[in-house]
């Protein structure tokens, strides 16, 4: 006869369940297995990204991603925590980015240009191999965002967060619920096409670039040092400064 498989018992908590298939979410998840396997290859062979989970607690005890799981462990996987103080336990993420930046993946252009619209610094490139996206992301203390599961499993990313939305000001408003971003909002500072940092620019300055309609009744500009776009308020940033108003009380 051969040897009895080990079992270990696994429950993920609130929106991590997002991860799994309907049939296992929200319950006890029992697991099969003959060698021991890290918290962090389980968790992640269930369909969960190690980016999101911030406590895990095996058989009641804070444990890290190395833990070796065990015949007959219970094991339970909490995201990141907002606002309750687990600092007597374990948290397996570094410390949160005290000023968020982000790099998103090839699919999320639209995305991009909203948070840089909101004044967030994004670094996005639509030829931007999943490779150099997490090169990115752990050299330059970016938190990832992607839609595809697979990249947050990368043992060198640390902060990454799987969009649920598709719509892109859907998921510009799950950003910034998730990472609450509502009082860092700093509309129109950055370049929506390039990421640079806008700059006060006189009339002289952009009078080849504006149209003269503009330069009629329109006195101030801002200008992106990097690739020269000028930007200015009209009809179009009163629209964008409503869905901004809405967006911070959110």
């Amino acid at each position: 006869m051969g040897t009895a498989p080990a079992r270990a018992t696994f429950r993920f908590y609130a929106e991590l369940n997002d991860h799994l298939p309907p049939g296992e979410q929200f319950r006890a998840i029992e697991c099969e297995f003959y060698v021991p396997a890290s918290v962090k290859a389980m968790i992640e062979g269930l369909g969960v990204p190690h980016t999101e989970v911030d406590l895990v607690l095996v058989n009641g005890e804070s444990c890290d991603f190395a833990r070796l799981i065990q015949n007959g462990d219970r094991v339970a996987v909490y995201p990141m925590f907002e606002s309750l103080d687990i600092t007597p336990v374990l948290r397996l993420r570094p410390q949160p980015l005290r000023e968020p930046k982000f790099v998103l993946d090839v699919h999320l252009g639209k995305l991009a240009g909203y948070l840089r619209m909101l004044g967030f610094d994004t670094v996005y490139r639509s030829d931007c191999g999943d490779p150099e996206l997490v090169r990115i992301s752990a050299g330059q203390h970016r938190i990832l965002l992607t839609r595809d599961r697979s990249l947050l499993k990368h043992s060198a990313v640390t902060h990454g967060y799987w969009l649920r939305e598709t719509d892109s000001r859907r998921q510009t408003a799950e950003v910034v619920q998730r990472f609450d971003l509502a009082k860092s909002v700093r509309p129109l500072t950055r370049c929506m096409a390039c990421n640079g940092t806008l700059e006060e620019a006189s009339e002289s300055e952009v009078a080849d670039r504006v149209p003269r309609g503009v330069l009629a009744w329109r006195h101030e500009f801002r200008q992106c040092p990097d690739c020269r776009r000028v930007y200015w308020y009209g009809s179009h940033t009163r629209r964008m400064q409503h869905w901004i108003e809405h967006l911070a009380v959110l």
